[in-house]
């Protein structure tokens, strides 16, 4: 067996998920990762409440964070992950250098985890699947020691011919103190005389907000919204999760299409990468922005749809049908009608309108009037041209059908 073939069969294991509950679960917290998840934010919120937010910090947190949480997004989600468009090396540059800041570990690391979250997702070889609960995908998969062996296998050889990435990789945590840290605090401090207020906000509350902006897509965007092209998932559609993960929030579209440099496919859709990508392309730092066929993307929106209403149809009765009922010939059935039931025929169809006749809008004269004959032309515009409502209401009366046409 080759070593491809194993490799191939490795990824065919569904290994048991490491439960969270054991006795002895915070010997498996990595504290480093604790530390830098929720130990610098709360120094950062204890730190507000010391450190005034003056105006000009405001305005640069605001700015750092759609900057660090675009390079997130754009770069090592959609570029490295997903290779969804290609990039000059000065937009790449940018892209790794930023994204350092949010504190989500290298670029390398965070593709190939994506990666196999989509190819075996909602699986326990997806690093952070949903199904083993809202807190492990959210965060949990990060702050306790996982088994490297149990996450499912990717091709990442392109991620290793690349000089960026793997530059990125190996200068990591100097990137990371350095953009998460001190560039927003020299930043504010030489402009505006502000250094602990850029260390504060633009450095540790921010890069919190841009971590919980990214963890909401593991959880949130895998629990609420819509199911729009496909329900074979988890992954669901939500303007209000868009908003919370920075664009990322039409996600049941992104495990759909996960080579489509766009998240929400409509222009008005809330994705700030999506923008930012494409107005780059304008300038030649971007392109071959991929997207997927907007037929096929209609022709599963509509499968979808369609699969909706077929379920919602079971639960409506649609009275005995038509193939089921039992024959009459026209002498079968003016001789019952005849003998006492009030059977009226419209189409072909005869329907026992007993339960109808002192319901009748129009008074129980005129339907009594065609009990025993073809009331078609009556019942379609010949005396009213009866509603839709009224059609379906009949569903529910078929008695039987004419064996023959001519009476």
């Amino acid at each position: 067996m080759t070593v491809q073939e194993k490799e191939i069969l490795a990824d065919r294991k569904e290994p048991p998920a490491q439960p969270l509950n054991e006795i002895h679960w915070f010997k498996r917290l990595e504290w480093f990762r604790m530390f830098i998840i929720w130990g610098i934010p709360l120094l950062g919120f204890i730190g507000a409440t010391q450190v005034p937010l003056h105006k000009k910090t405001a305005i640069l947190t605001i700015v750092y964070y759609f900057i660090s949480g675009i390079s997130l997004s754009a770069g090592y989600h959609r570029l490295w992950s997903h290779r969804a468009y290609t990039a000059t090396a000065v937009t790449r540059f940018f892209l790794a250098f930023f994204a350092a800041s949010v504190g989500e570990g290298n670029a390398y690391t965070w593709a190939r985890d994506h990666r196999a979250h989509h190819r075996f997702t909602d699986t326990d070889q997806d690093p952070y699947s949903v199904h083993k609960g809202l807190f492990y995908a959210h965060f949990g998969w990060i702050i306790f020691t996982q088994d490297r062996s149990l996450t499912g296998r990717t091709d990442v050889s392109d991620l290793k011919n690349d000089k960026i990435v793997m530059w990125q990789r190996r200068n990591y945590m100097s990137l990371f103190v350095l953009t998460a840290f001190i560039l927003p605090t020299v930043f504010a401090g030489l402009l505006w005389d502000d250094w602990w207020g850029g260390l504060v906000y633009a450095g540790a509350i921010r890069m919190f907000i841009v971590q919980q902006s990214t963890f909401f897509i593991n959880s949130i965007a895998h629990s609420l919204g819509d199911q729009t092209y496909s329900d074979r998932h988890s992954p669901r559609d939500s303007v209000i999760t868009s908003f919370l993960t920075g664009g990322e929030g039409y996600h049941n579209y992104h495990h759909e299409f996960p080579m489509d440099y766009r998240s929400g496919v409509r222009w008005y859709h809330y994705d700030p990468p999506k923008w930012t990508i494409y107005i780059l392309s304008l300038f030649g730092m971007t392109s071959d922005l991929k997207q997927f066929p907007d037929n096929e993307v209609s022709m599963g929106a509509h499968q979808q749809r369609m699969k909706k209403l077929d379920q919602e149809a079971k639960g409506i009765s649609w009275g005995t049908p038509v193939e089921d009922l039992p024959l009459l010939t026209w002498a079968e059935y003016t001789e019952r009608a005849n003998g006492g039931h009030h059977l009226i025929c419209l189409k072909g169809i005869i329907y026992d309108v007993a339960p109808f006749v002192h319901q009748h809008p129009g008074g129980t004269k005129i339907i009594l009037s065609q009990v025993g004959k073809d009331a078609t032309e009556q019942f379609f515009g010949g005396v009213y041209a009866h509603s839709n409502g009224a059609e379906n209401l009949l569903c529910g009366m078929r008695y039987a059908r004419l064996v023959e046409e001519t009476k």
